[in-house]
């Protein structure tokens, strides 16, 4: 299947980057190429883009996609929360922008065998990685009720997460869960039938928490964000895209946190924690996607953006 993925916010993101001809890009989550193929056009023979990804077939459809430009890209195969590290070894210790555009792409979703979508029946997997052993099915029929229902409450959230878990443990008494459609047979079973008849589909949230647990996308993202903007030059950037509140809200209150770091009581007349300000929130409000880009990419629904600036005292 070929890696097909429709960049979110992509005009609103290229245009908050504020490319410069000569600058040095880092792309996070690489994806098929989208946004970095536009920040590459922008981009003189001196320019650079280091496009980073985890997921193989990403890492091979963007380097079909960005061919034309391989004199300035160089594509690692890697998570964004080594991007110090993966910078270093090309040299490189500051940059100009970062762009990171989180969640499942449209591929990930869309090829079944890939184990994140809840509208087939296929093995558990959910990896984004493929090199990763864990799966899915590791977590489902691993974690203790507790655990499973930790998830699903907090990265899920979702209210039924208590019976979820329940209905899930006892389950696997009988049977190992191998399949997204036996865990979905299970997921519907713990939620009332009212329920299940109206909004999005019962597993939705369930597998979302499952996912974001074994990719530890939450855990990577709040690790990362001030270590990206250490990385930034004078006046550099960094956008990052949302899908959900649990991403969104770690992105606001990191950006908020580096903007304004003094943790000294509000009646000190003078700053004493010597924590500096690292730049500026560009988005009091989140950029979301046009009624337009809505009507033509329905992924695009709950997409948010987020820039922030470097600035070096």
């Amino acid at each position: 299947m070929e890696f097909r993925h429709k960049s979110v916010l992509l005009e609103e993101s290229i245009e908050s980057l504020c490319i410069k001809p000569d600058g040095i890009y880092v792309d996070g989550t690489l994806g098929g190429g989208g946004h970095s193929y536009e920040i590459c056009r922008r981009l003189s023979g001196k320019g650079r883009l280091i496009g980073i990804d985890q997921d193989e077939a990403a890492i091979e459809a963007a380097t079909g996609r960005l061919g034309e430009f391989k004199d300035r890209v160089t594509i690692v195969r890697s998570n964004y929360c080594n991007m110090r590290g993966e910078l270093g070894k090309l040299g490189i210790t500051s940059v100009d922008g970062v762009i990171l555009d989180l969640g499942v792409s449209s591929y990930q979703l869309d090829e079944a065998s890939r184990g994140f979508t809840y509208r087939e029946d296929v093995p558990l997997d959910m990896r984004m990685d493929q090199r990763q052993s864990m799966t899915a099915k590791d977590i489902v029929n691993g974690y203790s009720e507790m655990e499973l229902y930790r998830i699903i409450r907090d990265y899920g959230e979702d209210r039924f997460a208590k019976n979820i878990a329940r209905h899930i443990v006892n389950a696997r008494k009988e049977k190992t869960l191998e399949t997204t459609g036996e865990l979905i047979h299970v997921i519907k079973a713990a939620i009332p039938a009212k329920v299940r008849a109206v909004g999005g589909h019962p597993a939705k949230k369930t597998f979302q928490a499952i996912r974001i647990e074994l990719n530890r996308e939450l855990e990577v993202l709040e690790d990362s964000l001030e270590d990206m903007i250490d990385l930034l030059n004078d006046g550099g950037r960094i956008c990052v895209i949302t899908f959900h509140s649990l991403e969104d809200r770690i992105v606001k209150n990191k950006f908020r946190q580096c903007e304004a770091p003094c943790t000294c009581p509000k009646d000190f007349p003078v700053c004493v924690c010597g924590k500096k300000s690292k730049g500026r929130v560009i988005t009091r409000k989140p950029i979301v996607p046009s009624q337009r880009e809505l009507e033509e990419n329905s992924r695009a629904k709950s997409s948010k953006l987020r820039v922030f600036e470097r600035k070096i005292q």
